[in-house]
């Protein structure tokens, strides 16, 4: 076990240095190991940057075997030359000590394992009540129940298209689902064409393509001015709307549950498209109050008008003030589609005025109806609505308390009530701030950290944090090669994100591809999500304890800052691990940060779960205890598997 410096590197196989039995005298040694030293930290500490390539440099390699890091003139590393202090004697010994231990190998799950959602498994749903649809939220495994094995891909499976080609094309062997090419071949959302899946565009509600849907919805509110760059599409299907606004500089987080209409998320994903299972049932959505410049559902079977308006008021907490709501499809035009919809024209109707009382009743002004596609937009702040409350005796939602964290959103009961906005001064005044346009707000000071609501972050504080991953972003690209080939990720997780600062440096980067923020729900840091919102990027709250809402193979790369010392003793490494290892694509890449002794323990784990790995040393200095681990996950199936 040992440390390399950041040059570019090849994960190889393992080899074993010739050791050559020194006879120099003890005095000798010493000193040529402390001349050796001094030299080496002053020529590291103060010398070349760390982007200067070396004669060395290679690329990180996804299909060769290692579970050593070795340096050209060093035949067996530990961590005794870059921490040299007594205190860190004992981190050495057990970084030897891993490095000569075997680690426990993790077996392979069986093949019909292959698409496990651990905290949406259907056998497990059946458990839980039927009711709102509560069976199908996230209900995780614990204990015995939890899955100790390497989740596999299927037979033949294949890396995705790049993109922008995985938009309308994938792989048949990646999803080998055929039920949504017959059950929904009229309306155009997927076809098999061969050893492909195609993609045509099509939707329940858009016949003509989801491109020809969206120029239709430009005629009504404006998409192209970067002022809407955040967007909500709730039961998406596969993600066609979403992966169409793109094109538009719009982020759509698509969400659907896992049901029977078989993988559709999945479908969204395998495109290269950002998407989640989730539902709206009985909890909140897993996202901050004030966090999407728009929401949409194209016949997505929610009964808005149920419930006392609760999935309605839900969509309102997560809506930014000023946000619109679309919604096409059953009842919108029901005078023209009811025979079809085989509804009567009283019932279609009856719903209609439920949704438009309980839009008024929110306070959103109806901005048209023009054909099969409704908009309403949300006020820019309370002031007018509650004037208007006390004029009028009509029912009405309550609002929410104001001791309720309206961000709280991890397994947090949806409630029968209005989410205040925060307060202002005048009517004019956006509550909360309001937020630059597109591509601006991606770098401007968000208002949350203006207005101080997020404890221990400044506007200068923000301002370090974005420069800082732009230098960290640097570094990966000297390290890791996949960087420079084009379409090489697309779909990116970071599993602490706190303020979007990894995300935004690859986005200034101007890499074709999107991150999914997950912000942990540990302490005082899920503050940090709405901020991330309020950047124009997207994001959900995480316990790494559990799994995701999210299938197998779902990411080329997956970055992780400080996640395992966070978690310390709050759950099993290998549980956190081997959730990674089950959303990581094979031959994706995995970058984890933190304290040089975690990582050699991660590593310990990581050499068991046919992993590729490596430890490089800090972008700033080998003396920094903070070092970078780089893997990478080697391709296997579970054809491969059965062959053993």
């Amino acid at each position: 076990m040992g440390v390399r410096s950041a040059t570019k590197l090849h994960i190889s196989p393992a080899h074993s240095a010739a050791r050559r039995s020194l006879f120099l005298p003890l005095a000798v040694v010493a000193l040529l190991c402390s001349g050796s030293y001094l030299l080496g930290a002053w020529q590291h500490g103060g010398g070349l940057p760390f982007s200067s390539p070396s004669p060395r440099s290679v690329s990180i390699a996804t299909d060769i075997t290692c579970t050593t890091i070795l340096t050209p003139s060093t035949p067996s590393l530990d961590f005794s030359a870059h921490h040299a202090t007594a205190a860190d004697a004992a981190a050495s010994k057990a970084a030897s000590s891993a490095s000569s231990s075997a680690p426990r190998r993790y077996p392979a799950c069986p093949a019909e394992y292959s698409e496990y959602t651990p905290c949406e498994d259907v056998k497990r749903s059946l458990r839980y009540p039927r009711d709102r649809l509560v069976y199908r939220e996230r209900h995780c495994p614990s204990g015995r129940e939890r899955l100790r094995c390497l989740v596999p891909a299927p037979a033949g499976y294949r890396n995705p298209f790049p993109w922008p080609a995985s938009r309308d094309v994938a792989w048949f062997a990646n999803v080998p689902h055929k039920e949504l090419t017959v059950e929904k071949a009229v309306q155009n959302w997927i076809r098999v064409d061969g050893d492909k899946l195609r993609f045509p565009g099509g939707g329940t509600m858009f016949p003509h393509g989801a491109d020809a849907y969206i120029d239709d919805i430009e005629k009504l509110i404006p998409l192209h001015d970067g002022s809407i760059r955040t967007a909500l599409d709730t039961g998406c299907g596969v993600a066609s709307w979403g992966a169409y606004l793109l094109s538009r500089d719009i982020l759509a987080m698509s969400f659907a549950p896992r049901d029977s209409h078989e993988a559709q998320v999945q479908f969204a994903l395998e495109r290269g498209v950002p998407a989640m299972i989730g539902v709206l049932a009985s909890n909140r959505l897993t996202y901050p109050a004030r966090a999407f410049d728009m929401a949409h559902c194209s016949r997505c079977l929610i009964p808005w008008h149920l419930y006392d308006g609760l999935y309605l008021m839900e969509v309102d907490r997560v809506l930014r003030p000023g946000g619109y709501w679309i919604l096409s499809g059953p009842p919108i035009n029901w005078k023209k589609y009811w025979k079809g919809w085989e509804r009567s024209k009283e019932d279609l109707n009856a719903e209609q005025e439920a949704i438009e009382a309980v839009a008024r009743s929110l306070c959103w002004t109806k901005i048209k109806e023009a054909g099969d596609i409704a908009v309403w937009q949300k006020p820019a702040n309370h002031v007018g609505c509650k004037a208007s409350r006390k004029k009028v005796a009509a029912k009405s939602p309550p609002f929410c308390s104001s001791r309720k964290n309206a961000d709280a959103a991890w397994y947090d009961k949806m409630e029968a009530c209005v989410t205040p906005l925060p307060e202002v001064s005048s009517a004019s005044e956006v509550a909360g701030g309001a937020v630059k346009k597109w591509p601006q707000r991606l770098t401007a000071v968000p208002p949350r950290v203006s207005a101080a609501s997020v404890k221990g972050i400044t506007a200068k504080t923000f301002l370090r944090d974005t420069e800082l991953w732009q230098k960290r972003v640097r570094h990966y690209r000297a390290v890791i090669n996949q960087f420079e080939q084009k379409g090489r990720y697309r779909n990116v997780l970071d599993m602490n994100a706190r303020l979007g600062g990894f995300a935004a440096a690859l986005a200034m980067a101007s890499y074709p591809l999107w991150v999914m923020n997950m912000v942990p729900t540990l302490g005082n840091s899920s503050a940090t999500l709405g901020v991330i919102y309020e950047r124009g990027l997207i994001g959900s709250y995480q316990d790494w304890c559990e799994g995701t809402s999210t299938y197998p193979r779902t990411y080329d790369l997956i970055h992780a800052d400080s996640v395992f010392t966070l978690y310390k003793n709050r759950c099993d490494m290998d549980s956190i691990l081997l959730e990674m290892d089950r959303i990581l694509r094979p031959e994706g890449t995995v970058i984890i940060r933190d304290d040089v002794d975690m990582l050699v323990k991660i590593k310990s784990i990581a050499d068991g779960m046919r992993w590729d790995s490596q430890i490089v040393d800090h972008e700033d200095s080998p003396l920094v205890r903070e070092k970078v681990l780089l893997v990478a996950k080697t391709y296997w199936t579970a054809k491969d598997q059965d062959d053993q």
